[in-house]
């Protein structure tokens, strides 16, 4: 009983996809007769021109030469930091390609790290800089965060690394037994 209901819905779902396609031929077709009886040109799905979601063939290149980036350092040491202070630093590039560099996006590991990037693209040549904030809230000993860059560039995907050691209030449990807060 199972398998004819499955079998039944299979078939129903075929003629349903079929005839949404035979529809969508019919109303492209209607509409290139009444544009050739209007005189003129018929009016195309993947036209730039009439359809703002499609990229005419040369502005898309794919052997164009692409931005890189180049970092100063793409890892940075805060050494031995306090729990209850936040820490920032700047990572400095420059677009060493011949077109300009977009930054798509900057994402960290994890919310306690915060990067900051240009909106505005980076020319050939010139610099561009990533600040990082990083909150060491509720956490203690060696740390690690990585962000992850996103770009127009080759590679597409580039790098950063903040590393630290966090001292602090963090209770911890003595001869007498556990800290009760």
């Amino acid at each position: 009983m199972k398998k004819q209901f499955i079998f039944a819905m299979l078939i129903a779902g075929g003629l349903f996809t079929a005839s949404c396609e035979k529809k969508a031929a019919t109303e492209e077709a209607t509409a290139t007769e009444q544009n050739a009886s209007e005189g003129s040109a018929p009016v195309a799905a993947n036209d730039p021109a009439t359809n703002p979601n499609v990229t005419s063939q040369e502005a898309v290149n794919p052997n164009a030469p692409k931005p890189v980036m180049t970092f100063k350092e793409t890892e940075y040491d805060f050494g031995t930091i306090k729990q209850d202070k936040k820490v920032e630093h700047t990572f400095t590039f420059t677009n060493t390609g011949k077109s300009p560099l977009v930054i798509e996006s900057a994402s960290a590991s994890c919310g306690c790290t915060v990067p900051e990037w240009p909106k505005e693209p980076v020319a050939p040549g010139k610099t561009g800089s990533i600040k990082v904030v990083f909150d060491p809230a509720g956490k203690s000993g060696q740390t690690s965060k990585q962000i992850t860059i996103t770009a127009n560039t080759d590679p597409q995907v580039n790098y950063l690394t903040i590393k630290t050691n966090i001292t602090g209030s963090v209770p911890t449990a003595g001869a007498e037994g556990p800290v009760r807060l």
